[in-house]
């Protein structure tokens, strides 16, 4: 670290993120506390269904980036360019980096209960997103694109991938909504 607080401002920002993490299934719980006697019961059912789900695939999103983004990103970084000028990285920015890759992943990973939601409320219906396929390959790569953490073709496919298996998980969500 070069800057004076630069260790304490990793230290909370991690702390406050993994703080928020965990308390994320409890601050939802809350909220549902309040809103669920306003629900009738086959909406409860689907709500109460969908927190354990939705804190699942949060977590596979966040263990993707770790265990795949991260390892294939980092080197490339590190070597881009690097006969030029040796890379030098800041415990801030790394960690910035680091966190905000895992958080836009996981939350992307959370797609196919959004699906179906909307496909619980008659918004969006499988037979509609599996025609739909060629435009979703689209939205998939500008989202890979802002996602990812390189320039190179490598990485975004790598989580170009696994976005379009979301994208059928959630053709299948959206089918299973429907019965």
């Amino acid at each position: 670290s070069i800057e004076v607080t630069e260790n304490f401002g990793v230290y909370m920002r991690v702390s406050l993120l993994g703080g928020f993490i965990m308390a994320l299934p409890i601050i939802v719980w809350q909220i549902l506390a309040f809103v669920a006697p306003g629900l009738y019961d086959h909406e409860k059912r689907w709500v109460f269904t969908a927190i354990p789900i939705a804190t699942i695939l949060f977590l596979f999103g966040v263990a993707f980036s770790y265990y795949v983004m991260l390892p294939a990103a980092l080197p490339f970084l590190q070597g881009f360019l690097s006969e030029v000028a040796t890379p030098s990285w800041r415990l801030s920015n790394y960690i910035q980096f680091v966190t905000s890759l895992m958080f836009w992943i996981g939350i992307s990973f959370e797609a196919p209960l959004v699906v179906f939601m909307m496909a619980k409320f008659n918004i969006v219906n499988w037979r509609m997103l599996l025609k739909q396929w060629r435009y979703a390959v689209v939205v998939i790569a500008l989202v890979s694109a802002m996602i990812t953490p390189t320039v190179d073709p490598v990485n975004m496919g790598l989580l170009m991938a696994p976005l379009f298996l979301i994208y059928l998980l959630s053709v299948l969500f959206a089918a299973i909504a429907r019965y």
